[in-house]
């Protein structure tokens, strides 16, 4: 991501203050190097995206949640009905909210599209397993600051959410009830928990903006994966980043902000849960208590386990596996594209993950109980089993010389 300060031609280096400030701080060449020109597949399709969308809704995440912040009262008192005053009281404060509370769900959204297209198109193999390792890390530090913020209204399945969730670690032997205290701040859920759930919530939005940054800086280092799966092999491979990606971008984040904008103004609740706009009652338990939607198929994992410590182990486990991906999968192909078998495997694992997602939102018993455990058990055996021996026996077909060959032949290899 370096560049050598004044080296490039273009307008804005021509400019005697920016040359001089460049010279002294090589801030302007380094962000036109990295954003600008840096060597780019030509061949990237729209779920290239989906990186980009992600950048952008943490944006948008940290922009409302400053202003919500200078709002919102830490206190178990005074929350829910601050957070009411930001819906009725403060200028446009409804809107801000949803686009907070809703931009939750379409940043998870466009993180874990961008995940599954990773896993078809094989962008944890070598030389991006740190690359990969990284994204992980923003999407475990995504979900600790969303159930986090998810607390912070202080409704019914804010406070029962946190109840269950932060007790879940008391199933591990020694330090469980010692790490449950911690969180805690003292014996139950209550004031000291709200004051360090905003803390930390307030807090790692910027942490993962510094994930974030090195997360570019490894693929800037490693250049980006495509839907080949085959490196760049010379300059006929590869275009600028600006303008044709830059537009690229631009247009999807505008097709995008259509669909934002549907939820946010038209349907801002239908995500969320009613008994949230119910405030806390320590002595009143919700008959059904359901986590956000983005965490569902983590909590039917966690259901479909009778032992506590086993299920608790399981659901950290489904995330934590991801780790070792690079190395569980044996083939030597990336991309899905020329792998018959693989290509419809993983399809039937994006399937278990949808009937996860609908196990966990209902009761822990009958059909959907059965659809969690036999859905947890494709789950893990999916990576330590089927994508090893699918590396073994599978017989890609042949990849393209390089990868303007197709680009040329009109999208045919």
């Amino acid at each position: 991501m370096s560049a050598t300060p004044g080296s490039s031609s273009s307008p804005l280096m021509n400019n005697k203050l920016v040359k001089w400030f460049d010279e002294r701080l090589p801030l302007v060449s380094t962000m036109q190097h990295a954003g600008m020109e840096y060597p780019t597949p030509k061949n990237l399709s729209y779920w290239w995206n989906f990186g980009s969308l992600a950048g952008f809704m943490l944006v948008v995440m940290i922009v409302t949640g400053i202003f919500l912040a200078m709002h919102y009262t830490p206190h178990v008192d005074y929350a829910f009905a601050s957070v009411e005053r930001i819906m009725r009281d403060v200028n446009y404060g409804w809107l801000i909210r949803y686009i907070h509370m809703n931009g939750a769900s379409m940043f998870f959204i466009v993180v874990y599209i961008h995940v599954f297209r990773g896993l078809y198109y094989g962008s944890y193999k070598s030389p991006r397993e740190v690359l990969w390792w990284l994204g992980i890390v923003i999407l475990l530090l995504m979900m600790a600051t969303a159930f986090m913020g998810y607390v912070l209204p202080w409704g019914q399945m804010s406070f029962w959410g946190a109840t269950v969730i932060t007790n879940l670690f008391s199933a591990f032997p020694f330090v469980g009830d010692f790490i449950v205290t911690l969180l805690w701040g003292g014996f139950a859920v209550d004031n000291p928990t709200l004051n360090r759930f905003f803390s930390l919530h307030y807090l790692l939005p910027f942490v993962i903006a510094a994930v974030v940054f090195l997360h570019i800086w490894a693929l800037h280092t490693t250049k980006s994966n495509n839907p080949l799966g085959i490196e760049v092999s010379g300059p006929q491979d590869s275009i600028p980043f600006h303008p044709y990606y830059t537009v690229k971008d631009l247009y999807g984040i505008a097709v995008f902000l259509i669909f934002y904008a549907m939820f946010v103004f038209f349907a801002p609740n239908v995500l969320g849960d009613v008994a949230n706009y119910i405030e806390a009652n320590p002595l009143q338990t919700p008959a059904h208590i359901v986590p956000e939607w983005y965490f569902l198929p983590y909590y039917a994992i966690l259901r479909s386990i009778p032992d506590k410590l086993l299920g608790v182990i399981a659901m950290f486990g489904s995330l934590l596996i991801l780790f070792l991906l690079p190395w569980l999968d044996t083939s030597r192909v990336r991309s899905a594209r020329f792998r018959p078998i693989y290509k419809w495997v993983f399809w039937l694992f994006v399937l278990d993950c949808v009937a996860l997602t609908w196990a966990g939102a209902k009761p822990p018993e009958g059909l959907p109980l059965w659809v969690a455990r036999i859905g947890t058990f494709y789950y893990f055996a999916h990576f330590f089993v089927v994508m090893p021996v699918i590396g073994f026996i599978e017989r890609p077909l042949a990849l393209p010389k390089s990868i303007s060959t197709p680009v040329l032949a009109g999208g045919k290899a």
